[in-house]
């Protein structure tokens, strides 16, 4: 299990061993579903019971959108919940990852909820990992930032049921600009590539985006992409 990177401690509280026990299981189940063929009607139908009664069992399911079941939270208890790396969440495929001499080394499996092309890793999961990767170890080296653009260059496909393994770097930082880059192998060959350009929001636009209280949850309205978020301002502030 991969501890959080510097300044996004995990909350010891939600990322417990029961929810990191109960998120693999829910793993091994939407595994399950996506590749069993031998499962009669009465089977599947008797498995939807039993996982409805579950989701009642710990307390319905939450409508989608902020209200009951969902909070606001802030960064403390982010890569728990990661979709890429978190060990509480059951949509992750478990990449693990460290950091050693300012460079993030991950590693993990995808499998069949992640396929694109039949065998593969769909694009898209590819671009989300490289984007939470080149999160981390902004994060870790001291750069925190939003993603500006990312840039993936896919050279080869990426095959599902197989390790691979990610490293990623800083490039370079410049005022409030962060530039990252990321390489993905599955033994040795390439698999694709990852440009970053991530930028660090000033302090009253992190406040705005990030620290709302409770009464602006509804009414936060995204900001003019132009102005405090706009990685072409020259200003370093």
């Amino acid at each position: 299990m991969s501890e959080a990177a510097p300044g996004t401690g995990d909350d010891p509280v939600f990322a417990s061993d029961a929810r990191g026990e109960l998120a693999r299981v829910l793993r091994d189940l939407i595994e399950c579903s996506m590749t069993s063929t031998q499962a009669t009607e009465a089977q599947l139908l008797a498995a939807a019971a039993a996982v409805r009664g579950a989701t009642e069992h710990l307390g319905g399911r939450s409508e989608a959108k902020p209200g009951p079941g969902y909070q606001r939270r802030d960064h403390g208890d982010y890569l728990p919940r990661s979709p890429i790396v978190g060990e509480a969440s059951p949509m992750s495929p478990r990449i693990d990852w460290e950091v050693v001499d300012g460079r993030c080394h991950a590693r993990g499996v995808f499998s069949a909820q992640y396929e694109g092309p039949p065998g593969y890793v769909h694009g898209g999961m590819v671009a989300l990992a490289f984007d939470e990767i080149l999160g981390i170890v902004n994060i870790a080296n001291g750069s925190p930032g939003m993603t500006g653009t990312l840039s993936i260059r896919y050279r080869k496909p990426t095959p599902l049921y197989r390790e691979v393994r990610f490293e990623a770097w800083v490039e370079h930082v410049e005022g409030r600009r962060v530039r990252s880059r990321a390489e993905l192998h599955a033994g040795d060959t390439l698999c694709a590539e990852a440009d970053g350009l991530f930028i660090q929001p000033r302090p009253e636009v992190a406040e705005m985006y990030f620290s709302p209280t409770p009464d602006q949850t509804d009414r936060l309205q995204p900001l003019n992409p132009v102005d405090p978020m706009d990685p072409t301002d020259p200003t370093p502030r």
